[in-house]
């Protein structure tokens, strides 16, 4: 692979790991984020900039990983913004998780630039960030993908092109009401499970030979058993992303009434104060209805 000059702007939890596998490949590496650099990034070869505009001045391809729509709107249009830096044939990849219908408005004004988009938003969470094993769902042109492609690879395994413009970010909704479904789904069992007198910890370990065995109930069933919620990936995030689904299905005149209890479990979480909590703590909203915690011994 050909070295580029790449940019990444967003170092939390899941940019920093992401930007370091790009920089591992030996790519020049070109980074801004709105808190402090973090100390693998800091001591680097990494080139800290001092806005987006000017990572987009540097960089070729610019990746951005941001937590929310007016996150990624600043970052792209703000007064330093990405927009400022750019010039005809650059390249920029959104790889947050943000409104489908804000990315195809983002879309048409990076290429009123002359500039390509992708939208590729993520799936994996930090582990998976971490050890470059991320789903990726892609929107965009096929031309542009196949440019990205061997970046992406250094990020993720499953790497998908989608469709256009915003199918990416369609794509990561509907994984978001998957995994928040599976999770209450993983939640309850163990609850009743549990209650009713049985070892949670043996009760996984049985349903994970059979049809109920998912990605959810190896990872987070241990997460509720163990009573280890530190994210992960963070309940605040989640609820953010099923508010993109609920609006968008309102949008649409679809009905997502499991989606819309799941959200209501989250909240719950909030009330709280969870909003920082891994979203497999969702069982403690389930908890407090029973009075009942998951491996509390049944009386």
């Amino acid at each position: 692979m050909s070295k580029l000059k790449l940019g990444f702007i967003g170092l939390g939890i899941m940019g920093a790991p992401m930007a370091s596998h790009l920089m591992a490949a030996g790519h020049a590496l070109f980074i801004n984020t709105r808190s402090k650099v973090p100390e693998e990034l800091a001591n680097s070869a990494a080139v800290v900039c001092a806005t987006p505009a000017e990572v987009a001045k540097m960089a070729d391809i610019i990746f951005t990983m941001v937590p929310d729509t007016p996150d990624v709107e600043k970052v792209l249009f703000g007064e330093h913004g990405v927009a400022h830096g750019l010039s005809k044939g650059k390249i920029v990849v959104d790889m947050s998780s943000i409104s489908p219908i804000a990315t195809k408005d983002f879309a048409k004004k990076i290429n009123a630039l002359g500039c390509e988009y992708l939208d590729a938003p993520v799936s994996g969470g930090q582990v998976g960030a971490k050890g470059g094993t991320l789903t990726i769902m892609v929107g965009g042109k096929e031309s542009v993908f196949q440019t990205v492609k061997p970046m992406f690879d250094l990020m993720g395994k499953n790497i998908t092109l989608v469709g256009d413009n915003g199918a990416g970010q369609v794509t990561k909704v509907a994984n978001q009401i998957i995994v928040a479904l599976n999770i209450e789904a993983v939640a309850e069992a163990l609850l009743f499970a549990s209650k009713a007198g049985a070892d949670p910890a043996r009760v996984r370990e049985a349903l994970m030979g059979g049809f109920a065995s998912s990605k959810i109930l190896e990872v987070h069933a241990e997460r509720m058993i163990k009573r280890t919620f530190d994210p992960g990936f963070r309940i605040e995030l989640h609820q953010k992303d099923l508010n993109l689904a609920l609006n968008s299905a309102r949008a649409l005149g679809v009905s997502l009434p499991n989606t819309a209890n799941a959200q209501e479990l989250f909240n719950s979480c909030l009330a709280y104060g969870g909003k920082a909590w891994d979203h497999s703590a969702m069982v403690k909203a389930l908890e407090k209805l029973a009075n009942f915690e998951v491996g509390q011994k049944s009386t």
